[in-house]
């Protein structure tokens, strides 16, 4: 049996994961120390979970034991949070992630998929093309491109397997919905559900490339499952949609009552995946159009 190894796996795009693989056949093993501020948290009891925290070495090296693939999603994964204390963020964007390439490559891991963002991008002219150069605003971008380049060093190096995969803006099922600093949609739709009005930062006229979860674990599998050339080993796919809207057009697709708040301080105006090496390199398509899932799901 193939035995997968996720961090993060509790959380709202680490759980679908989860789920994914085991409906495949596979092992699992889930850890994940319910660090991030979410309302809920998602163990599926098929798997072997372990509530343990990736920047302490000793307490996950053990886990990685006969495991083939390492999807490696936990983070501290949210920007003004990271602002807010960039030394934590470092702690586990940077250290965490160290610690999961040396585990992996102690125990001769196939292949880990490292979850990456396209905050990397920063102010750069869109369509964001991974070619190029990196824009960090804020320590969570820094500190998640740093991680990339760690994951590059130990294929480079140690000729360990990764493949690293930016995400852009993911929405679906079970998305965070609480705070401020949850993903816009989750924001959005409980504002709806609790008869509020939704919450704007900006003039709402900020693009992003949204992306359905669902698709970003397809991207995962196929990553992790599909044969290689080993040049590709160490090299950053970005995952999206390859189309963005502004938050003002999601947020009339939920309600058409909104207000609007003093901008955020360092983020980009606009997003936009080019998937062209992604859809040639390893046959990804995203399949989920965002407006139908907001039809679907906004009511």
């Amino acid at each position: 049996m193939i035995k997968s190894l996720v961090t993060g796996g509790a959380g709202f795009i680490g759980s679908h994961l989860v789920d994914r693989l085991i409906n495949l056949g596979h092992e699992v093993i889930c850890i994940d120390n319910e660090f991030a501020n979410n309302e809920l948290f998602y163990w599926n009891d098929k798997a072997k979970n372990f509530k343990a925290d990736i920047t302490i070495y000793d307490e996950i090296k053990y886990l990685f034991k006969s495991v083939d693939y390492v999807f490696h999603l936990a983070a501290e994964s949210r920007i003004v949070p990271a602002i807010k204390n960039p030394l934590k963020a470092f702690e586990i964007n940077i250290m965490g992630t160290s610690n999961v390439l040396n585990c992996s490559r102690e125990n001769n891991i196939k292949r880990l998929i490292y979850s990456s963002t396209s905050s990397g991008y920063g102010l750069n002219n869109i369509p964001n093309i991974e070619t190029q150069s990196e824009d960090c605003l804020n320590p969570y971008s820094v500190s998640k491109i740093a991680a990339e380049k760690i994951c590059k060093m130990y294929s480079d190096l140690y000729s360990l397997p990764t493949i690293i995969l930016r995400y852009f803006n993911v929405y679906g099922e079970r998305a965070p919905t609480k705070g401020q600093y949850a993903p816009v949609i989750g924001i959005f739709l409980r504002q709806k559900n609790e008869g509020q009005k939704l919450t704007i930062f900006g003039d709402g006229e900020q693009m992003r490339d949204f992306v359905y979860v669902g698709d970003v674990v397809e991207a995962n599998i196929i990553a992790a499952t599909k044969e290689l050339d080993r040049k590709f080993f160490g090299q950053i796919f970005n995952v999206g949609s390859g189309e963005n809207i502004s938050i003002k057009k999601i947020a009339k697709m939920i309600k058409d009552d909104f207000e609007y708040l003093p901008e955020r301080q360092a983020e980009s105006k606009a997003t936009l995946a080019d998937i062209r090496k992604i859809q040639q390199a390893l046959g990804w398509h995203p399949k989920m159009e965002i407006k139908n899932w907001i039809s679907k799901y906004a009511n």
